[in-house]
């Protein structure tokens, strides 16, 4: 058969809708200055979708500073991997300080956090190696493993007593090999908001020899007393042999960053393909994140009105009668009962009728039947958002419980 006409047969999960659902359910464009409020086919709608947890992605002082970066050195700068020739002060100086900030000694910047994390799962373990991992992993460490030409076993999502057994599996077996254990989970895991159970995993530590390495995508700058991480917030940052995670939510920019011992990151330096081979991060992203990282820093009441918001929201829409689940940080999941057209009308409902723009979660994520509206709260969100949120959503559940879904239709998506 030929590749393309292989490909054409089947566009995948997601991809078999995309006739029905292309700009709308799947690459919305949503246009305007990233705010609380922003335009979708050129109507204003309350935005419930965006990572920008402490709202840098707009604020006045990140502008400024992304500005005068690229007028004073263009996206250029500087030229060529960094190992060869993108080297500067202000790679390492972001590294010191992303370092002292989640209280680690070294810090390696990444261009990405995707195949950052894809790359250093490969760098760190061999065939000889175990990898313990859990259930519901991002897709980021999911590619990791792929690489992984040793055993791997997978637990069921914080279930400690799984990881113990599979554990045990892993020492006998790199007892053999003479391999070592690697276990992976997330800090914050960023489709239902619960955060790893990471106490109970690191006191395993003193029963079982492995190391530990947390993908703290959603947990970096919103979760803990300063805002360094879900290990700061479990009290056991010390725990976390590398502690991982990206500029994408709270810093609102591209990028990422792992840190640990120096040693380790020594290593990772020369064994990273994904940094090794890569342009070096331009400078203006550099001193953006500088900028960034000074404001999570510095600017505490950032993270305070974030989580007023979050508590707002989780609060109200919990006082009305509403499934929030397990959740513990930032992310705000909202279980409903429905079927996939059911759904599709109350997005359509939520979006032309009340203005609410927010991202729903069907089956295989969730089980059938089920419907989960993901909302991610924000600094840059006000108290009047919460409220008229938690009015619609009630009207929205209401139709959804009455059935008023199965026979009502909206407009057409490219209508």
């Amino acid at each position: 058969m030929d590749l393309f006409e292989k490909i054409l047969k089947n566009y995948g999960p997601l991809g078999q809708y995309y006739k029905q659902g292309h700009g709308y359910f799947f690459f919305p464009k949503l246009e305007g200055r990233i705010s609380n409020k922003m335009m979708f086919r050129g109507k204003e709608h309350l935005c419930w979708s965006l990572n920008n947890y402490l709202g840098l992605a707009d604020h006045p002082e990140v502008r400024k500073t992304d500005a005068e970066a690229a007028a004073e050195w263009g996206f250029g700068t500087p030229m060529g991997a960094r190992m060869m020739s993108g080297q500067t002060d202000y790679h390492e100086q972001l590294e010191r300080d992303l370092a002292a900030f989640v209280g680690k000694e070294s810090a390696y910047l990444l261009n990405f956090g995707y195949p950052g994390m894809v790359s250093i799962i490969d760098a760190m373990v061999d065939r000889h190696d175990v990898i313990v991992y859990d259930a519901e992993a991002h897709a980021c460490i999911l590619d990791g493993l792929r690489l992984h030409l040793g055993k791997r076993f997978v637990y069921p999502h914080s279930n400690m007593e799984a990881l113990e057994k599979n554990l045990q599996r892993a020492t006998k077996i790199v007892e053999q090999t003479g391999g070592g254990i690697m276990v992976i989970t997330e800090g914050v895991y960023g489709m239902v908001g619960d955060v790893a159970k990471l106490k109970e995993i690191v006191a395993l530590k003193e029963k079982y020899q492995f190391r530990l390495l947390v993908d703290d995508a959603h947990g970096f700058g919103t979760m803990g007393a300063t805002g360094a991480g879900t290990g700061e917030h479990c009290g056991v940052q010390d725990g976390i042999d590398i502690y991982f995670a990206t500029f994408a939510k709270a810093m609102a920019m591209i990028g990422g960053f792992v840190a640990a011992k120096k040693e380790v990151i020594d290593y990772l330096h020369y064994n990273m393909r994904s940094q090794v081979y890569a342009k070096s991060m331009p400078m203006p992203l550099v001193i953006g994140a500088m900028k960034r990282l000074e404001l999570l820093k510095n600017k505490p009441e950032l993270r305070e009105q974030l989580w007023t918001i979050v508590h707002a929201l989780r609060d109200g829409l919990r006082a009305v009668g509403f499934d929030m689940g397990v959740a513990e940080s930032p992310v705000t999941p909202v279980f409903l009962k429905g079927t996939l057209p059911e759904t599709t009308q109350m997005i359509y409902d939520l979006r032309e009728n009340f203005r609410i723009f927010c991202n729903v979660v069907i089956y295989p994520v969730v089980p059938k039947g089920v419907v989960m509206i993901r909302l991610i709260p924000t600094a840059i969100h006000t108290m009047e958002d919460v409220n008229y949120t938690i009015e619609c959503f009630t009207k929205v559940a209401k139709k959804l419980e009455n059935h008023e879904y199965s026979h009502t239709e909206y407009a057409p998506i490219n209508g």
